[in-house]
């Protein structure tokens, strides 16, 4: 399977490891229509875990790219309050690596030293619901 980025790889990788089911981008969702009708705007988040009925979209960008990841999976859940997405940011992702071996811890630092594992940080604001949860429903 080909993947947009390394880091959906390596979740994927997690999800096999714990026999999770999972499908890449299985769907995308109409945000926006032209005067048209035609599709013009759209997300296809990256996994669907069926046995959740949840969709993960993983953002391990930067911070223009998060905040329009942000307002696409907000868009989402206004249009389809039925669909259940989590968004993980960069730090969860990488929190989920080093918690199941998969890099060193190092790989949390700031380029100071080792960073501290806050696996209980507050939610986000503006975010929905907390990316922690996230991480820890899909592990």
């Amino acid at each position: 399977m080909r993947f947009a980025h390394n880091s959906e790889r390596q979740f994927a990788k997690l999800l096999d490891f714990y026999a999770i089911e999972w499908e890449y981008e299985p769907r995308t969702f109409v945000l926006e229509r032209d005067r048209e009708g035609n599709p013009a705007q759209a997300f296809s988040p990256d996994f669907y875990l069926r046995a959740y009925d949840l969709y993960i979209e993983i953002t391990t960008l930067n911070q223009k790219l998060v905040t329009k990841k942000n307002r696409k999976a907000r868009r989402l859940v206004e249009l389809h309050p039925e669909i259940k997405i989590k968004v993980l940011y960069q730090r969860d992702y990488l929190q989920l690596l080093v918690k199941y071996g998969l890099e060193p811890p190092s790989q949390l630092a700031d380029g100071t030293g080792p960073a501290q594992l806050d696996l209980f940080p507050e939610p986000r604001r503006g975010s929905g619901t907390g990316a922690p949860e996230s991480a820890q429903e899909s592990a």
